[in-house]
């Protein structure tokens, strides 16, 4: 497949008109905030270029006592620049950034948009074999990996590796909060490899030609084949969500923000990260979470703007020495990837007097594509579509848009919808569908809207659960149990969490003469998948129901666990 680098390329042109207003959304629109954005036709290394020529001498970034100023951040990455330039980087190769939330990734992601590269971000809970598949996918052969991953990443085959211990120059006294444990870790380099400091000796490399419609960053999803898929944005599909948050929560340089989501999760990238930047506030960065740090944070920083997923926040308010009053610099608190419990919504108001503000979207949309009005919230509702999208209910059979109160499938068609999946183009043309002489995105998620204009989230048409915010996928997790010496067959389904929204739930079928427990499937499957990944509830059953063509009726199994849940509760 010929890897697409410009919309014209594209299987589809994302953007929707100014005039368009489907009967789905335009009932209610904040006032004062106009329907459309123009975007910049720059790419997102400029973003920092002049946020470093306006405040050069402002802090960028701060993290566990170690200030960043934007000089020093923009003088950084063309440092690195250098370094992987020397290696062969160049405009739309692939760059693996492996590290925790740090001065040292935002580094590394703008190094790599520099040359025109791509950043393909990824989790540090990977095992080295799920690593090992990003690399061969995505083409990857120069890599930034924090130390403590750096056996792993030369065990998958990562071929030249800089390498940072995210926390030199971090100081606990002056923090004043505790350090993460496990992260300040020295490496012993192979041949050919370099620590990051090392690397910022390069001489700086010339910007390369980046607009637009280059690939700038591939966020990697899953699905029903348990594959994982690469999802290709480009510079105008991140800006599009960099602009929008900024305008959307009325970003201004004074703001600072506490980056407490991971960065290789598209929210935390754009809401924590690219568009704190951009307006020139400060990033307040957490490379673990932690409750009560989060709270001295917050309080010791004041902190203005907020995103999180609602699994911190109730973990927050859970905490013996929470304080309201920490939270009282809080402006905006923000949120997604899973739906906030209307009570925890409702004591958090009562308690501090903010309104979570809950957005909806995905890799594939570069994080948000609907977001609720600050100020005219709903609860446990997805919010209205924003500046530039088109997002309808279609029925599921005739694809007929629907009106408001009736369920189907929610689709989106917007400038920050991403391209495609790299070398998937059958995965590509089933995630399009053909709306009115448009292609519009399929969410794969059940929704309705309301008379005004309002989405709500009620089930899904694809497999996924959704554990704080982070998706796991049940094929790719059968497709590692399967592998355990003892287990014939497994099947994962999602069940609600009082905690996380969602936990999963593993049945297990055992093979004859074998046995094995839930707590020795997991300890195994620990060392062979991401930790969020591993389910922490394991039923064994005889059998498993099938469908007609023979595969496993997963959804009768979900719902009938759901069922018994909600009767013995």
């Amino acid at each position: 497949m010929t890897h697409p680098t410009s919309s014209t390329d594209s299987p589809t042109d994302h953007a929707a008109p100014a005039s368009t207003q489907p009967a789905s959304q335009g009932r209610y629109w904040p006032p004062f905030k106009p329907r459309t954005l123009t975007l910049p036709q720059t790419g997102v290394m400029h973003n920092l270029r002049v946020s470093a020529e306006r405040y050069p001498d402002k802090v960028a970034l701060w993290h566990y006592g170690h200030a960043v100023t934007y000089g020093e951040l923009h003088a950084q990455a063309t440092h690195l620049a250098g370094h992987l330039a020397a290696q062969g980087v160049g405009k739309g190769d692939r760059v693996a950034v492996w590290l925790q939330n740090s001065p040292a990734w935002v580094i590394s992601a703008f190094a790599a948009w520099h040359l025109g590269a791509v950043v393909v971000p990824l989790a540090p809970m990977l095992q080295a074999r799920e690593f090992g598949f990003f690399l061969q996918d995505a083409g990857i052969k120069v890599g930034v990996v924090g130390a403590e991953l750096y056996e792993k990443a030369k065990q998958a085959g990562l071929g030249h590796a800089v390498v940072a211990n995210i926390m030199r120059g971090t100081d606990a006294e002056a923090a004043g909060i505790p350090l993460p444990d496990g992260l300040d870790v020295e490496a012993t380099l192979q041949d050919g490899d370099i620590t990051l400091e090392d690397a910022l000796k390069a001489d700086p490399a010339p910007a390369a030609p980046v607009g637009a419609d280059d690939l700038c960053v591939m966020p990697y999803t899953s699905g029903t084949t348990g594959l994982p898929k690469g999802c290709m944005h480009t510079h105008r599909s991140v800006q599009a969500n960099v602009f929008g948050a900024g305008v959307w929560v009325e970003g201004t340089v004074e703001d600072i923000f506490l980056a407490a989501l991971p960065y290789f999760h598209v929210t935390g990238f754009i809401n924590s990260l690219l568009t704190g930047l951009t307006n020139g506030g400060q990033i307040v960065i957490m490379s673990r979470w932690d409750r009560d740090a989060a709270r001295t944070l917050i309080r010791e920083h004041g902190v203005t703007i907020w995103t999180n997923t609602p699994t911190m926040v109730i973990d927050m308010m859970a905490s013996p020495g929470f304080d309201p009053a920490d939270l009282r610099t809080l402006r905006s608190v923000t949120g997604g990837g899973a739906s906030l419990p209307a009570a925890v919504g409702q004591k958090l108001l009562d308690l501090t007097g903010i309104m979570f503000l809950e957005g909806y979207g995905l890799s594939e949309t570069m994080a948000q594509s609907h977001s609720n009005p600050k100020g005219r919230q709903k609860l446990q509702c997805l919010g209205v579509p924003l500046f530039n999208v088109d997002s309808r209910i279609i029925d599921l059979d005739t694809h007929q848009e629907l009106p408001a109160g009736q369920i189907g499938e929610i689709v989106i068609r917007g400038q920050q919808v991403m391209q495609g999946y790299w070398n998937r183009p059958e995965a590509t043309a089933e995630a399009f569908m053909e709306i009115d002489g448009q292609q519009f995105f399929r969410s794969g998620d059940l929704g309705y809207v309301d008379e005004e204009g309002y989405f709500f989230f009620t089930d899904r048409l694809k497999r996924m659960v959704n554990i704080s915010g982070m998706k796991v996928w049940p094929a790719e997790v059968e497709n590692k149990l399967h592998a355990h010496p003892a287990v014939q067959e497994a099947c994962v389904i999602s069940v609600p969490d009082e905690r996380s929204g969602e936990h999963a739930r593993a049945l297990i079928v055992l093979k004859p003469g074998m046995a094995a427990t839930g707590a020795d499937i997991e300890k195994w499957a620990r060392e062979q998948m991401a930790t969020y990944k591993v389910p922490r509830d394991y039923q064994f059953v005889e059998s498993l129901p099938r469908g007609p063509t023979g595969k496993v009726a997963w959804r009768p199994l979900q719902e009938a666990a759901r069922a018994a849940m909600v009767a013995g509760s």
